[in-house]
């Protein structure tokens, strides 16, 4: 399997319902959007996916995000009173996913809110 990646930050606010402080009041984290294509062969190229093109798509989509509050992005095109790491990653897919040509491949996108907790979602691109 071949993989091409990459991955930026943003920091992002979000409130998590129902929980005590500091999940339960408007805070921010200093995500890191971590991306991966994979596909079983190369295209006809000799790439997994263009990189200019991945890094464009997610360069554009963190500064749309950027000190923004993400239970009115995600939240509400999702329909989701909170915003989870997993919630998000999946509308990080799609958002991706339609902004890149490369049919067939996986695309693992994986969103850590510090240094070592993250949620992801994977899945094959239409």
């Amino acid at each position: 399997m071949y993989e091409a990646g990459t991955a930026r930050e943003v920091r992002a606010f979000h409130v998590m319902p129902d929980m005590p402080p500091p999940e339960g009041e408007r805070h921010s984290h200093d995500y890191r959007l971590a991306l991966v294509v994979s596909r079983e062969e190369l295209d006809e190229k000799g790439m997994v996916v263009d990189l200019d093109v991945l890094v464009g798509a997610l360069e554009d989509l963190t500064e749309r995000l950027r000190d923004a509050d993400l239970d009115e992005i995600v939240g509400k095109e999702i329909g989701a009173d909170a915003v989870t790491v997993e919630a998000f990653a999946n509308w990080v897919h799609g958002k991706i996913g339609a902004a890149i040509d490369s049919p067939g491949s996986a695309l693992s996108v994986r969103i850590y809110e510090n240094a070592t907790e993250f949620g992801g979602y994977t899945g094959v691109l239409a």
